[in-house]
């Protein structure tokens, strides 16, 4: 598995290839994870390489990770391409060289397509299945989010993308109708498959709400433009003489810090920001909020449906969920897990949280069960890992 990104749950963020790495192993499954150690929302290094390696291999929970030491970056200017040029060139130059067991089949994992393209070269070398993994649709996401519109990177991304669909064995998304997408560029639907992002249940546990009279709500993530999360402390502005409701905000991001001088402007006491903490922790402080908050600016590339690390982690912690995003795929509205608003209306907001507050205890509670029960039986690790080693074993 080739994920520029990928993590372990000692760090904060998504975890989806451990996850499924885990599993596999469980199941007889030889797995390696090549990923960069500089981690993609707190701009720092995560690992120490001995002197003159690019690159450190170790064995966490019977998975063998290969890290890929590359240049840092901030912002998403021209350092973040050197460092995505210079993970797939490192992988490519790199890994041949280290003896490694022929692999049956490689995965190469977008977010980025410089990664994928990394693993089709080692495809090519090792005579391997390739198994191209979209969890973002590069370059349309770019496009639609307003990042770019015509550009020659644009043009280049928009190359690559094509001839990757056409050279993979198979076609994995998480995103349950990227295949709309993929098929106007003239591939056939039976090469596409939905094995969607989902949780661990053993690593988000359930606690029982705590009886007070206050009400938290919470919002964990990325904090960037696509999370809109200015609408947080508009509402606060509307709630600040409500002494029992409080938010707070948990993560890092582009926009973070842009949000906290916003916050000292505004001089409000009720809203409260928090750096990211490691995966292992997560469930422990999502057991502290009594609302859990679930934002996306509104965007076409939404029309293909989410597939959100956040939002399954929020229904396994068994906790009422606010949903604000236009998208085809509401699992709030399929669990009968909460509030459905529109995309940022801070007078809907402001509607469902006092709806939420004005709630029993026992209602509260009874919501946010059906989250976990939902997440259970549909989105849970070793369910999900059942679709992606099926699809491994017909390759």
């Amino acid at each position: 598995m080739i994920n520029h990104h990928a993590l372990t749950p000692d760090m904060s963020g998504g975890t989806r290839h451990y996850d499924f790495a885990k599993e596999l192993v469980k199941r007889g499954y030889k797995v390696t994870i090549i990923a960069s150690s500089f981690h993609y929302l707190k701009h720092q290094e995560m690992k120490t390489y001995s002197d003159n390696k690019n690159y450190l291999q170790e064995s966490i929970d019977g998975i063998d990770f290969i890290w890929i030491k590359i240049p840092p970056y901030q912002g998403s200017g021209f350092a973040r391409v050197k460092n995505m040029l210079s993970f797939m060139f490192s992988v490519i130059s790199s890994i041949p060289k280290l003896n490694l067991p022929r692999p049956d089949t490689i995965l190469g994992s977008s977010v980025h397509l410089f990664a994928v393209y990394a693993a089709y070269v080692l495809c090519k070398r090792y005579k391997s299945k390739f198994i191209m993994e979209v969890r973002d649709l590069w370059p349309q996401t770019l496009i639609d989010m307003g990042i770019f519109k015509w550009h020659p990177f644009i043009l280049l991304l928009g190359f690559l993308e094509k001839y990757l669909y056409k050279k993979a064995d198979v076609i994995i998304t998480n995103l349950p109708k990227a295949y709309l997408y993929i098929e106007k560029l003239g591939i056939e639907e039976n090469k596409i498959k939905w094995v969607s992002n989902g949780v661990d249940l053993d690593n988000i546990q359930y606690r029982k709400p705590l009886v007070t009279k206050n009400l938290t709500i919470m919002y964990t993530g990325a904090i960037g433009i696509a999370n809109n999360l200015d609408i947080l402390l508009d509402v606060a502005i509307k709630l600040k003489n409500r002494d029992t409701i409080k938010f707070k905000i948990v993560g890092a991001g582009t926009e973070k810090e842009r949000l906290i001088e916003k916050l000292k402007t505004l001089n409000l006491s009720n809203v409260e920001f928090i750096n990211p903490v490691p995966k292992t922790e997560i469930s422990d402080l999502l057991a502290t909020a009594d609302v859990l908050f679930f934002n996306l600016k509104d965007s076409p590339v939404f029309n293909y449906g989410i597939s959100s690390n956040k939002l399954f982690d929020y229904m396994a912690a068994g906790r009422v969920v606010i949903f604000s995003a236009n998208v085809p795929n509401n699992l709030i509205k399929e669990s009968n897990g909460g509030f459905t608003i529109p995309v940022n209306s801070v007078i809907e907001l402001e509607k469902a949280i006092i709806a939420v507050n004005e709630l029993s205890f026992k209602q509260k509670e009874e919501i946010g069960l059906n989250n976990r029960k939902y997440v259970s039986e549909q989105y849970s690790i070793p369910i999900l890992t059942d679709k992606l080693e099926q699809i491994i074993k017909e390759l």
